[in-house]
């Protein structure tokens, strides 16, 4: 008999790979070793994976970070299963993840593997009009792009504004991409397009939770996952809104199942019963677009019956700050509203505190008719029961039992968990709606605490990370503002405007110039503003995804590189993208298979020979083909080793960034135009030996050193703004420096171990801010510093210090003395990132107003019920191609439509539909309708169907479910048609775009789209 079996060889035995354990009700189960009791002995013959090589790394798919243990024999995959070791999936695996080897090999025969023929294994080259590919080399491809980067950049640069402003922009290039990247990819990408004075910069999360940042931010101060998901394990009670984690996060669903197994609610707001609902003890159908109706309609109903945290709210909000009296609201619209050179806009220094010189006035009872709370209360009484069920079709007494079920965690020892995704976010106020849910989970004390949270479920392995390394046009990396040359003409102008008094973003010219020395070396100095000026500046103009196709089709943009992003079917209206893609001079796509953003020029229904855009298309590296490290949605910062090399000319995006960098500052020896950041930008990669560039290299200047030593940084906190110091990215640093006991930089720790025994686990890998699991952790105690749930300590004041499960984030000891901090000191500020150091209820940084407040969404077959104002005042509308739009109450296009995913299938499904295995398991294009819609139109389950919008028509199959019901909103039924967005014309599966129905509409604060709500209508092909 066998003793201390472990579960990974158990599953061998029985021939299985981990990916066959139970995601939900055997969710708190296995460890990963069964010892302590006899185990049968079993006779089985010689494993087939003795002989292979087993390399731990990180799924490429979902934001969970799963771990996947490859195991591989002469470059080839023989076998992947979940990694036991990794305490996010303890070894079990999604459909995807468990079918991710397609990607490099797939089955032949029932015993062999052979490689992936649809991957990309040559350089291409499209010449104008041509019909077909050229196989070319590297060393030809650099060469030919970097000659028409130059070109391209030179003739469109901008030195100075008509203002006389160093600005050193090009317009007339764009990018796209890319969360599919590793993090030093990403960081590399964006120093190369930043040398180059790239504005038209952008990737996957301005699509999917832009709207995150500024929603959660200008609530807490980041604007990211508060919580991580083995931290569901926590909670009492869950309030899924807007996001399906069985479908899309299965692992989440693991940790949200074993909170259920010892008597956690589950609430699920979704319009449609999804696999999430189908777990739910409460499911409550509502309205696309009305989220904020319902989140309104629950703080209304949590401050009427008392149900809201008193003592945390008192202490940890703003409730007591008292408001301007020229704050004023009024039937949709909130004080300093006005129209300027033909724009909607408001001044929102209406929307101020009251101050008394610095200090902001307050009411500690909270009674003053000025206050927060009393504005707050005034603004959300507007929200019954009655009201909020017309607008969203939800009952009464549905919306009665869930409002009841989660405001009883609004107690000392509750915790209540908001988990959202692109339900939430995909919307003309997605930042407001994310507004919400964080507004709700203040009233109820819900933030800083195990279990609680506001958790943004992101939808792509490395989106939080490609965000933080701000490939988006509007950040430079760690959140900090690209300079907008009306606001920053200079360095001194851009500290004083962005660099608050108070709060940690005080010392934001330390992260700034650090970054500054990391990139420019010793040609930043004090004297020329540490090359300040050599950062291209904003003209204060959207420059965004939607922006940037329709400057293309415009022909302001010429050159364009679609970097691991496939904007031909993920954008909104893709059918207008593509067709801007013809107005381009060249594009180099980057990607492991041929999309149907690289090969749109032979997409059907076109002449390749009319499409005169040039095509470069360069084969990369699969996430287990190249290392580096991924952040998960709740900021994990984890190692991927390579397990295998990639097929034929594929390299890693490392490796094409630095070679393609090369190549142009090869182009510009003989000169051109602004050539210091191109010629001068720190670029020190190489090591004798190695084809590769070092990642250990680019980690550390990441992680940020001290320029004296060159030695890696373990905390930002010593980060300096006199040029001592250089960090490519503030809120990484540790994430390279060396831990003391596993001799491995902290982001390469393996070490499953948790003392707390509430799921923090320290010591594997590392996650920023400095290690800290659960962010403003400060809110677990009183102001006296005692744990509000004696059962769940993160933090604790023993009486003469601080007694830490999870690293403080907040002042736990004097900077300058080292001595502990008293907590009624730390009370003050729990929330160190805002300057009024606690949560926002009432937020005068957002672009719409402080308070959220329901808006139609732009296509609606209602009117308004709240309020005069039909839609978002300032969303974003686009021009020409771009700006079709069905009306309000549209005959033509009665129905509801939104969109969704599937388990099996990801993103653009660029890379599922390209895999057999999951290709099998969903293989078409579909629309979800009910059964009653279904017999009034005559259409059966299997019949083709057309659906159409303002925008297009497409054809897919008719999948006829009761999953999907219509709604009674203000006495009228409305039918709502649910399509996922995996399909393209390309692929082992081709099928209909629904992104060609979807509208170019942009929330005001990020100019995300709309894609959740518009108007449709469905006819039997």
């Amino acid at each position: 008999m066998k003793k201390d079996l472990s579960r990974r060889d158990f599953l061998k035995y029985l021939g299985l790979g981990t990916a066959g354990t139970a995601l939900f009700e055997g969710a708190a189960a296995v460890p990963a070793i069964a010892s302590g009791g006899e185990h049968p002995s079993f006779d089985v013959p010689p494993s087939k994976l003795k002989r292979a090589k087993e390399t731990p790394t990180v799924c490429s798919y979902c934001g969970c970070g799963c771990g996947i243990v490859i195991y591989s024999e002469d470059n080839s995959i023989t076998h992947i299963e979940g990694d036991p070791d990794n305490p996010i999936n303890v070894g079990s695996l999604c459909p995807k993840g468990s079918g991710i080897s397609d990607a490099h090999t797939i089955v032949e025969k029932v015993d062999k593997r052979v490689p992936n023929k649809n991957r990309v294994t040559d350089v291409l080259y499209r010449a104008p009009g041509s019909s077909d590919w050229e196989v070319k080399d590297w060393d030809w491809a650099f060469s030919e792009i970097a000659k028409r980067v130059k070109k391209t950049r030179d003739a469109s640069f901008e030195l100075k504004d008509d203002k006389g402003v160093t600005v050193n922009r090009a317009e007339a290039i764009g990018h796209l991409g890319s969360a599919s990247l590793d993090n030093e990819e990403n960081y590399l990408l964006h120093k190369i397009h930043r040398a180059l004075g790239t504005v038209n910069m952008d990737h996957h999360a301005r699509l999917c939770h832009s709207s995150t940042v500024p929603g959660l931010a200008n609530s807490f101060g980041r604007g990211a996952m508060t919580n991580h998901f083995i931290d569901y394990r926590n909670s009492g009670a869950f309030l899924i809104i807007g996001a399906n984690p069985a479908e899309n996060h299965p692992q989440a669903m693991r940790w949200i199942g074993a909170a259920k197994l010892k008597g956690a609610k589950i609430i699920v707001v979704d319009p449609r019963f999804t696999k999430t609902a189908s777990k739910s003890d409460i499911h409550v159908r509502i309205r696309p677009g009305t989220d904020i109706a319902f989140l309104n309609g629950m703080m209304n109903y949590v401050i009427e019956n008392n149900l809201f945290f008193y003592d945390y709210v008192l202490n940890y909000t703003n409730a007591s700050c008292l408001v301007s009296p020229d704050y004023a609201y009024e039937e949709g619209l909130f004080s300093g509203a006005e129209v300027k050179d033909g724009k909607f806009t408001y001044d929102s220094k209406k929307w101020d505190y009251q101050k008394d010189g610095d200090e902001i006035k307050k009411d500690p009872t909270l009674q003053d008719p000025r206050c927060v709370f009393q504005i707050l209360k005034q603004h959300m009484s507007r929200y019954d029961l009655n009201t909020v069920s017309k607008i969203t079709g939800a009952p009464e007494s549905l919306l009665r039992e869930a409002y009841d079920a989660f405001g009883a965690t609004g107690k000392r020892d509750k915790a209540g968990n908001v988990i959202y995704a692109m339900g939430i976010t995909q919307h003309s106020y997605g930042a407001q709606n994310v507004r919400g849910t964080a507004m709700v989970q203040l009233l109820l004390g819900n933030i800083g605490i195990a279990g609680g949270g506001v958790n943004a479920q992101r939808g792509e392995s490395n989106v939080q990370g490609s965000t933080d390394m701000a490939m988006l046009y509007h950040y430079l990396p760690g959140y900090l503002n690209c300079p907008v040359a009306p606001k920053h003409p200079t360095l001194e102008e851009y500290i004083k405007v962005e660099t608050p008094k108070t709060s940690y973003w005080s010392n934001k010219p330390k992260f700034l110039i650090s970054m500054l020395k990391a990139w420019y070396g010793e040609a930043a100095a004090k004297e020329n503003d540490f090359c300040y000026d050599w950062l291209p500046k904003l003209d204060g103009k959207d420059h965004s995804h939607m922006a940037i196709f329709e400057k293309m089709d415009e022909g302001v943009i010429k050159g364009f590189f679609a970097w691991g992003q496939n904007p031909a079917v993920g954008g909104p209206l893709a059918s207008a993208e593509r067709k801007a893609m013809e107005k381009l001079d060249w594009m180099v796509s980057v990607d492991l298979f041929p999309t149907e953003t690289a090969t749109f020029w032979k997409r059907p229904g076109v002449n390749p020979a009319d499409i005169k855009t040039e095509v470069f298309m360069l084969p990369a590296a699969f996430s287990y083909e190249k290392e580096g490290t991924v952040a998960n949605s709740g900021r994990w910062l984890q190692f991927r080793w390579k397990a295998v090399d990639p097929p034929g000319a594929a390299e890693s995006d490392l490796w094409i960034a630095d070679r393609l960098f090369k190549a142009i500052r090869k182009e510009y020896q003989s000169g051109g135009v602004f050539t210091d950041p191109i010629m001068k930008m720190v670029w020190n990669y190489d090591t004798p030996g190695m084809d590769e560039p070092d990642i250990n290299k680019v980690g550390i200047e990441i992680n940020g050193y001290t320029i004296a030593d060159g030695k890696p940084l373990e905390t930002f906190a010593k980060l300096t703004d006199d040029g001592a110091t250089a960090c490519g990215l503030w809120i990484y640093a540790g994430y390279w420096a060396e831990d003391p006991d596993a001799k491995v930089p902290a982001c390469q720790r393996r070490i499953p171990t948790d003392k707390s025994g509430l799921g923090l686990y320290p010591k594997w890998t590392f996650a920023w801010p400095l290690n800290r699991r659960i962010i403003y952790n400060r809110c677990s105690c009183d102001p006296a510093g005692q744990p509000w749930n004696p059962e769940r300590v993160l933090v604790q004041w023993d009486g003469a210090k601080w007694v830490t499960n999870d690293v403080p984030d907040f002042g736990f000891k004097d900077a300058k003395t080292k001595e502990p901090t008293p907590p009624e000191k730390t009370a003050k500020a729990p929330y160190i990132m805002v300057p009024e150091g606690v949560g926002r209820l009432f937020a005068p940084g957002m672009k719409e107003g402080p308070l959220t407040e329901h808006y139609e969404p732009v296509e609606s077959p209602v009117k308004n019920l709240i309020g005069k104002q039909q839609n978002n005042p300032l969303a974003t509308k686009y021009k020409g191609n771009f700006s079709k739009l069905a009306e309000t109450g549209s005959k033509e296009f009665p129905y509801i439509a939104t969109t969704h995913r599937l388990i099996e299938h990801y993103q653009s499904g660029a890379v599922t539909r390209n895999c057999p295995w999951l290709v099998e398991l969903m293989p078409e294009m579909f629309a979800t309708i009910s059964p009653g819609l279904a017999k009034k139109l005559g259409i059966k389950a299997g019949d083709d169907v057309l659906v159409s919008s303002a925008r297009g028509e497409i054809e897919c199959k008719a999948n006829v479910m009761p999953i999907i019901q219509p709604l009674k909103i203000n006495g009228s039924m409305i039918e709502i048609i649910c399509m996922p967005i995996h399909w393209g014309y390309a692929g082992l599966a081709p099928g209909a775009s629904v992104n060609d129905l979807t509208p170019c509409i942009g929330d005001a604060n990020t100019n995300i789209p709309e894609y959740k709500a518009f108007l449709c209508n469905i006819r039997k092909a």
